[in-house]
């Protein structure tokens, strides 16, 4: 098994093991705080449901001791039934409530394990929400998706099972230790010896099995994340051939989970056997020292019938415990995954300048106040002297001496200088790794620059909520996502509360309306895994279309035309040019069209801007920018 200080296949280092106590308290944190008179409800249940069996048990030496000896030691009297029925009737109703209480505590547990379940799905995802896009970017998705399904049915078979059926156990150990005491000291002696054999060959497979059932429940993580990729990248795989290597990458991550889940599996499936191969021999050890101890006249036959039965219920609840503690084990190794997700540092946001509407809601008419024709505005609360500033919103971005890198070891962009004026719009063009895609990231704070300024409107980007920094952007990405819902529903993405004739009209200035209302059912249109049924160009057009109805300010285009063909290009064109006429708008540009009408062209080279000025200028100079116009391509 890889030590602490050991990565995982996907390159991330593999966690340590936490506290077993503390993720157990923790689990049952969840459990008591909402569920807390529900789970004490199962607890009677469960002790009325063990001292019922138990007091079936005990009734066989009454019945043994009390009626048939007596019985069949006098045969001349004739055998009065009445309470022998008595007591059977007894032990029926005791019976009965047993079953009565084990049905309420299976009906209360499926309503608690439900409920937990419920409850902490429902708080992952709302973390999950609030990570930065840092966090996706180092994690495999289906690892994360592994996490929602095999982590937490794990917990709920804990949850459901494995805690009461050890709660069960201990109670009816205690319960039955005592009776057998009562009933014999030396048989009882017999089997506590036993017991201690048990549990030491128990704790020797736990503790061997444990370390590897923590190891299995990673790897079927990195297996599921591996999956995700390879179901995702289909067409790559079998573009260039590579389902052999992909069958041998998975062939040996599925080996390591083999070896991780059939290592803990031996240890933990030994157990139940070698339990029960113990409890036997205990079980004939008791029988050889009842039987001696009755004909020497020390023990009743009821006695020694009764606590061979205690012995099998002894015995038994040990076993079960051996079982559940493996499930434990699982369950904990799931909940280490899940806690470090919910233990995930959230993105911070310290900004306390907002984003109102200037023409609508409690600001009245406040573009009128402003001067201002724009519809949004920077909301400034200053709290030492309890006034409220306004600013309209235009559209200037600064960056003033920008360093940033994804480690602080390994600066990406260097010294970054430019000014976006309002309605500007800048282009972005260099060779793949230049950095263009994340000066874009830097502008909506996906990710935080380790020097420098970013203003937007002579604000530091840092004081604006980042909910409000990012509604005044729209973005339309090269990789479109489109999600399960009719056509009208993603577009209506980029604006909620948006009306079917805003949906329309901002399909018609992506010129999507035209292909939409020759599909069979137009904007109403079913979509699933990611628009498979519709083209790559098709899919670009509503994204464009979703940008279009958020109505931002200002716009970042990265190579949003680079998946549609020449011809639907120029239909798009069109289109994006009315999105972006007023507006101050990025583009990383792919095709020479999207950038010869650009303000301002931006050449980057290792992080650096290298070149800047119009199309013509650039030209000109014959430096970097001439050199990829000549070769056709700019990005």
């Amino acid at each position: 098994m890889p030590g602490p200080g050991s990565r995982n296949t996907l390159g991330r280092p593999m966690p340590k093991a936490k506290d077993p106590g503390k993720m157990f308290r923790r689990i049952m944190g969840y459990v008591f705080k909402d569920y807390s008179k529900q789970y004490a409800c199962v607890i009677v249940c469960i002790i009325l449901s063990v001292l019922c069996s138990l007091q079936g048990t005990l009734f066989m030496k009454e019945l043994i001791d009390k009626y048939i000896t007596p019985y069949l030691l006098d045969k001349d009297t004739l055998p009065n039934f009445v309470p022998l029925a008595h007591a059977i009737t007894r032990v029926a109703v005791f019976y009965l409530i047993g079953v009565i209480a084990s049905f309420t505590q299976a009906k209360l547990l499926i309503g608690i394990t439900q409920g937990t379940m419920e409850k902490m799905r429902n708080e992952l995802f709302e973390k999950m929400e609030k990570l930065p896009i840092r966090y996706f970017d180092t994690h495999a998705h289906g690892d994360i998706m592994s996490i929602y399904t095999n982590d937490i049915d794990t917990m709920r078979q804990m949850i459901s099972m494995s805690i009461p059926q050890c709660f069960n156990s201990a109670i009816t150990i205690v319960s039955v230790l005592f009776s057998m005491i009562v009933l014999s000291r030396w048989m009882t002696l017999v089997t506590i010896v036993m017991v201690a054999v048990m549990l030491g060959c128990t704790g020797y497979a736990a503790k061997n099995s444990g370390k590897h059932f923590v190891r299995q429940q990673k790897q079927l993580g990195t297996v599921n994340g591996y999956i995700e990729e390879m179901i995702t990248g289909q067409k790559v795989i079998k573009v260039f051939c590579h389902e052999e290597a992909g069958k041998a990458r998975f062939n040996e991550l599925n080996d390591e989970l083999f070896d991780a889940a059939n290592k803990a599996n031996t240890y933990a499936n030994a157990m139940g056997p070698i339990n029960a191969q113990l409890g036997n021999l205990s079980y004939v050890l008791c029988a050889i020292t009842g039987g001696a101890l009755a004909l020497t006249g020390n023990l009743s036959v009821g006695s020694v019938a009764s606590f061979l039965s205690l012995n099998k219920s002894f015995n038994m609840p040990i076993s079960q415990v051996a079982q559940q503690f493996n499930s434990i084990i699982v369950a904990l190794a799931g909940a280490e995954r899940i806690f470090e997700l919910m233990d995930e540092t959230p993105e911070t946001d310290e900004g306390y300048v907002t984003l109102v509407n200037a023409t609508e809601g409690f600001d009245g008419k406040l573009a009128e106040t402003l001067d201002h024709t724009g519809k949004w505005a920077w909301k400034h609360y200053h709290k030492a002297d309890n006034t409220t500033d306004y600013k309209p919103l235009e559209g200037n971005v600064v960056f003033d001496g920008v360093d940033f890198g994804y480690t602080d070891e390994k600066m990406v962009l260097h010294d970054i200088k430019l000014e976006a004026k309002p309605g500007q719009k800048i282009a972005f063009v260099g060779s793949t790794g230049a950095g263009k895609t994340t000066i874009t990231n830097l502008i909506n704070r996906f990710y935080d620059i380790q020097d420098g300024k970013i203003r937007y409107d002579g604000i530091n980007i840092n004081k604006i909520v980042k909910a409000d920094l990012r509604r005044s952007l729209g973005m339309v990405l090269q990789e479109t996502n489109l999600f399960t819902g009719t056509i009208a529903d993603n577009i209506r993405f980029g604006k909620l509360g948006a009306t079917d004739e805003e949906v329309i009209a901002a399909a018609k200035l992506a010129n999507a309306d035209e292909f939409i209302t020759k599909l069979p059912d137009g904007y109403d249109t079913m979509l699933t895994g990611n628009g498979a049924s519709l083209s790559q160009g098709q899919r670009q057009l509503l994204a464009i279309a979703r940008a279009a109805i958020a109505d931002p300010p200002v716009l970042i285009l990265d190579e949003a035309t680079s998946s549609i063909d020449t011809r639907t290009e120029r239909i798009v064109q069109e289109g994006m040019d009315k999105l972006m006429n007023g507006r101050t708008s990025f583009v990383i540009a792919h095709r020479l069209s999207t950038v010869r009408n650009a303000d301002c062209i931006m050449v980057l080279e290792q992080g650096r801007i290298v070149e800047r000025g119009t199309h013509e200028e650039l030209i000109g100079l014959k430096g970097r920018y001439y050199t990829l116009y000549t070769g056709n391509s700019i990005a």
